[in-house]
């Protein structure tokens, strides 16, 4: 496995603690990182407590479930503890409110006093908006942007999601805390190893309710009721939303090339991860979402691997039998590898914190 030397395979397995728990559920997921890690977990909390926190850059590919890990951490800790702080989901909030006169008379004054650079923040806006195709967008414009969400977050504990997003930014984000102002916190590098063929059947199998815009996914998050359409011989997940009739789910346009639509951007991905693994002077953590299995049994319970949902249509009863199996893809070296849950990777996250902070 990548990076195997620096970061040995995590185990989740911990003596005493035989219980399955049900990882679907909030009650669930608590008494499972408690059982597992209450002691890691009461030591963040003492030090969020006294006030301490950090700035971790979350470094994974498109789909790699950055987000996902955050809002674990948030549930576990409180939003008050944990902030999320995601580059592109700036960007989207710009581009759906900057028509708002008062929302952008707000947004150029901050640009005005915090921005520094060779355009003016009217120029990058026009940039950052696809209107101006000419000029490239400043790095400072984006740092810009980024401090704008750290002011209003707060103390926290930050997570930033797509920063740095390409290699020119690595080196703004060696000297970020210095550049947003941002206290004497630690930073972190996480970088979140996973198989391309993970991602490859999230897209692929991706599916959305075109009513209340649902995600699921057709192998690996299921609904309730499924469909067979025996004209079309494809099986179809019938949204749970009990706030609307009944409704297929449907997958996205592009959805079924899977990963070769954004071949560029993986690659990209992979090649920031090992510059940012080249530095000195950084502490960094990997966690990742897949166990070889060969390995499995002896690193992980059964509950904590990726369940894929298999379809039966029954003829007679006009039924669709679910049955479910082990999530198995080859990793990128050709290994066959089981597909983990969010909280056993988030169980790793934690456990390299308290290490890292050295608490």
């Amino acid at each position: 496995m990548k990076y195997e030397k620096e970061f040995p395979l995590f185990s989740t397995k911990v003596g005493g603690v035989t219980k399955k728990f049900d990882l679907s559920s909030v009650e669930g997921r608590k008494e499972y990182f408690e059982a597992k890690a209450g002691g890691d977990i009461a030591k963040l909390k003492k030090y969020f407590d006294e006030g301490k926190t950090f700035i971790a850059y979350l470094l994974g590919k498109k789909n790699s479930g950055k987000g996902t890990y955050t809002k674990l951490l948030m549930e576990i800790f409180g939003r008050e503890h944990i902030g999320h702080l995601s580059v592109g989901d700036i960007v989207r909030e710009i581009h759906a409110a900057v028509e708002d006169e008062n929302y952008k008379k707000e947004l150029m004054d901050y640009l005005h006093k915090n921005y520094r650079g060779y355009i003016t923040p009217e120029q990058a806006l026009e940039a950052l908006l696809g209107r101006d195709q000419k000029t490239l967008l400043p790095n400072e414009f984006i740092l810009a942007l980024v401090k704008r969400e750290i002011d209003k977050m707060g103390k926290k504990a930050i997570f930033i999601d797509g920063f740095p997003r390409n290699l020119d930014q690595v080196s703004y984000s060696l000297f970020f805390k210095e550049l947003v102002d941002y206290r004497e916190d630690p930073d972190i590098f996480i970088a979140i190893d996973i198989p391309e063929a993970v991602l490859d059947e999230r897209m692929k199998n991706r599916r959305v309710c075109p009513i209340c815009h649902t995600p699921r996914n057709l192998k690996l998050f299921t609904t309730q009721e499924i469909e067979y359409d025996e004209k079309e011989k494809q099986f179809y997940l019938i949204c749970d939303n009990p706030n609307h009739e009944r409704s297929r789910m449907y997958g996205k346009e592009g959805d079924e090339m899977g990963i070769e639509s954004i071949r560029e951007r993986l690659e990209l991905d992979d090649a920031l991860i090992e510059k940012v693994f080249s530095l000195h002077g950084i502490s960094k953590g990997l966690i990742r979402n897949a166990v070889p299995v060969e390995k499995a049994e002896e690193y992980m319970d059964d509950y904590e691997i990726t369940p894929e949902y298999v379809y039966e249509f029954d003829k007679e009863s006009g039924k669709v039998k679910t049955t479910e199996k082990p999530f198995v893809v080859k990793d990128d070296e050709g290994v066959e590898v089981c597909s983990l849950l969010a909280p056993p990777v988030t169980l790793s996250l934690i456990k390299q914190l308290v290490e890292i902070l050295n608490i």
